[in-house]
């Protein structure tokens, strides 16, 4: 027998469990490992790279993966991110068939099509790439075609997956027709990323066993499945990745009667008692994403559960969102701060970001990833070339008159003031 032959039939029968099951973990972590050691001229080109782990360049923003960073945000009532406990109980209230989601017309109507012409032709969905904000119900979509597929679907982040050896244990382990659902795919490493296009291209992926001369490439047929990708930072997904996705969709916020509705629902999931005003009031406070919209039903719930009747209606929710600080533009403490500062202590004047930054106690890259994007959205700040300033809404919200001096800085009404914002933030 041949040693290229031997090599090959080592690897298939130590890929093979005893109940007939396919494990790649031992051979890529063998294979992965080695290639650490091989210097520049090396023959493992497609899975090598020693120091792929920090290979993406740091950017300004939200990195969910910093503790200190991801703590702060979950903490805040009107944050966007779900903890752990949040996730777990997210999971038992998510909808699991289209006709159960709420909101997302349009995706809806093109994800029914898609999800049809496969199961006509029995086939696996194209590969799906969701984009947008968090809250809005990715990971939703991602187990929505996973079930209406009647496959099963594996989750995993795009930070977990550090080496190639990982990503290959996962395709392995998947059987026909499966999702693969990869939250934050953005964050790839460029390793994981070279494993992952034959994946999605030609249903296989590149080995390599044992280094140096006697290093030998296999190439591993998987079973059909389809990817779902999530990310919150869609210029950051590589311009090869994304051209391989058939399907790219983003998500939008979703309005006030969409809200209303998941409130309700909720409210029906939770045994929760909710009249249609009080629906409404927390539909308004929720920023446009349902995460929020479903937690601070949650907060209002246990307000009414011990000071209340039990029953949610419009003054209960008005009164549980306030003493858990979230006005009626869903601002919370720190967001009313950052506009009390841009009015009251700077009159309404420019501000440049660090300046904002220190004057609030917070890093610069915290105020412009965490607190300043809905701020912005709701037009209540603008950035200007010399720095941010307060919007009329800003100082109405505040019940505060602009001083005359700063009316230049200002755009009286709302359309002009929405256009205004679009052009100076593309000017900064």
């Amino acid at each position: 027998m041949s040693p290229r032959r031997e090599i090959i039939n080592n690897t298939e029968s130590s890929s093979f469990m005893g109940d007939g099951s396919h494990n790649l973990s031992a051979d890529v972590e063998f294979s992965l490992s080695s290639d650490e050691n091989q210097d520049a001229d090396g023959n493992n080109d497609v899975l090598r790279d020693k120091n792929f782990s920090g290979s993406k360049k740091p950017n300004s923003t939200l990195n969910t993966s910093s503790p200190d960073l991801f703590r702060k945000e979950t903490e805040r009532s009107v944050s966007p991110l779900a903890d752990m406990p949040e996730e777990a109980l997210e999971a038992g209230i998510r909808p699991r068939y289209l006709g159960d989601f709420v909101g997302q017309s349009a995706l809806r109507e093109h994800l029914s099509i898609l999800i049809e012409a496969a199961r006509q032709r029995s086939q696996s969905v194209d590969h799906i790439l969701f984009a947008g904000p968090p809250g809005l119900g990715k990971t939703t979509l991602a187990s929505i075609v996973a079930n209406e597929m009647g496959t099963k679907i594996q989750v995993t982040s795009g930070p977990v997956l550090a080496r190639g050896g990982d990503l290959a244990a996962i395709l392995s382990g998947l059987a026909p027709g499966d999702v693969l659902f990869i939250d934050e795919i953005h964050r790839l490493s460029r390793a994981v990323e070279e494993v992952l296009y034959p994946a999605m291209e030609d249903q296989a992926i590149d080995i390599v066993i044992g280094k140096g001369p006697s290093a030998q490439a296999i190439r591993l047929t998987l079973p059909s499945f389809t990817l779902v990708g999530a990310t919150t930072r869609t210029g950051l997904v590589t311009g090869p990745l994304r051209d391989r996705f058939g399907f790219v969709a983003r998500l939008d916020h979703y309005g006030i009667d969409e809200l209303r509705s998941i409130v309700f629902r909720t409210a029906r999931i939770l045994d929760v008692e909710i009249d249609e005003e009080g629906a409404w009031e927390i539909a308004k406070r929720s920023r446009g994403t349902p995460r929020l919209a479903i937690r601070l039903l949650r907060r209002v719930r246990d307000f009414v559960q011990v000071r209340g009747q039990g029953v949610i209606t419009e003054e209960s929710a008005m009164q549980g969102c306030e003493i858990f600080g979230v006005d009626k533009l869903g601002l919370d403490h720190l967001d009313r701060q950052i506009l009390e500062v841009l009015c009251l202590r700077f009159e309404g004047r420019p501000v440049g970001l660090s300046t904002l930054a220190v004057s609030l106690g917070e890093e610069p890259d915290t105020l412009e990833d965490v607190y300043e994007p809905y701020l912005l959205r709701a037009g209540l700040i603008l950035r200007t070339p010399r720095g941010r300033v307060p919007s009329l809404a800003a100082w109405r919200h505040l019940g505060i008159e602009p001083p005359q001096s700063q009316l230049p800085y200002i755009l009286e009404d709302s359309d002009t003031q929405t256009g205004g914002q679009q052009s100076l933030t593309e000017a900064n």
